[in-house]
């Protein structure tokens, strides 16, 4: 089976707590003298305290447009993706050369040549590492990242792959924008990147992560307007419809109960819950639906005080802290999970 050799996760230097960011968004994204109550209502019941943002504050008032927020995600996609790359191949015991596929995906920004092509001579990659730049999965990116590197693994199992994440939510935020969605994204999203190392079953690396046992994708009908991007001349526009958490309720219970019982499991047999932090609503929907007992989400509600949502790298900055703080014990079962655009879920069973 595939095995996680190591989880990296790293933040930008800025930290910010919730109320200078909700001070700047008002500054930014509403009219001159408008009442802001509603603002502070949402920064509010986001539950998140802390976040890490790629620029200082008074920056993001300055960036004019597509071009030069995207400027900045290319030049900090590189930093922070080569720290998350270096950090995982040195946690898992493995040189840059090892590497044999380098997956990179983000949602935040574009770049041609892509992030993984800039980082391969910068990390000491082989000219010949396969690459796959991956846009448009968003959130779940996360998880269908380490589900396609044990699809990968599967027919090479002696290799080694990579999945980057690099996610700079904050230069999507939309000045000048009062709506509800755009205040919604500034209140939960923040910055970061992660890189997954996974080796094969048959590599000789020692890796004390789990394994992937299996994976599971499903894409909902008529959904396509629930999250996502409109793309303006002003960058990305958020598209955040409030049924999300409902879309969750009517459909994630039975995939994942569908997808345990094929491997002879209830939800009520797994161990450790690896869930993307969407949003409370989004977490309380998942926690009713499936019944989860009290502190089966912990992990996750932690993440987003500390860190807010980071779109695709959140889910894999809640698979490190599992595996840190957790500490599981060998044998036990974990379902890592996370949704996103489309609108979708994947749903990765792993056993430690």
């Amino acid at each position: 089976m595939t095995r996680i050799a190591a989880v990296h996760g790293v933040l930008p230097p800025h930290r910010h707590t919730q109320r200078a960011v909700t001070d700047m968004v008002a500054r930014t994204c509403l009219p001159a003298g408008a009442d802001r109550r509603v603002l502070d209502r949402i920064h509010e019941n986001a539950r998140v305290r802390t976040r890490n943002m790629v620029l200082p504050l008074e920056r993001y008032g300055e960036l004019d447009g597509f071009g030069a927020a995207n400027d900045v995600f290319i030049g900090a996609a590189v930093d922070l993706g080569g720290q998350a790359v270096r950090g995982a191949l040195r946690a898992a015991g493995l040189r840059p050369a090892d590497v044999d596929l380098l997956m990179f995906t983000s949602v935040t920004g574009v770049a041609a040549p892509s992030i993984d092509a800039r980082l391969v001579g910068r990390l000491g990659l082989r000219p010949d590492v396969k690459r796959l730049p991956v846009f448009g999965l968003g959130c779940v990116a996360g998880a269908a990242g380490v589900a396609r590197l044990h699809d990968y693994l599967l027919g090479r199992p002696g290799q080694v792959a990579v999945l980057l994440s690099v996610e700079l939510c904050s230069l999507t935020f939309q000045r000048g924008d009062p709506t509800p969605a755009n205040l919604v994204a500034t209140a939960l999203f923040g910055d970061g990147a992660a890189a997954v190392v996974a080796v094969g079953g048959e590599h000789r690396a020692s890796a004390d992560g789990p394994e992937v046992i299996d994976t599971r994708s499903r894409l909902y009908p008529d959904t396509e307007r629930v999250m996502g991007w409109d793309i303006r001349s002003s960058g990305f526009k958020v598209v955040l419809d409030p049924a999300v958490p409902d879309v969750v309720r009517r459909y994630l219970a039975d995939d994942v109960r569908g997808f345990l019982a094929e491997h002879g499991m209830k939800p009520k047999d797994i161990a450790h819950w690896v869930c993307h932090p969407g949003g409370p609503k989004v977490l309380e929907a998942v926690s009713d639906v499936l019944e989860l007992p009290e502190g089966a989400l912990d992990v996750t509600w932690r993440s987003l005080a500390d860190v807010g949502n980071l779109s695709s790298s959140s889910v894999l900055h809640v698979l490190r802290d599992t595996m840190r703080q957790r500490r599981p014990e060998p044998g036990t079962p974990g379902l890592l999970m996370a949704m996103g655009p489309g609108f979708c879920c994947e749903l990765v069973l792993l056993r430690w």
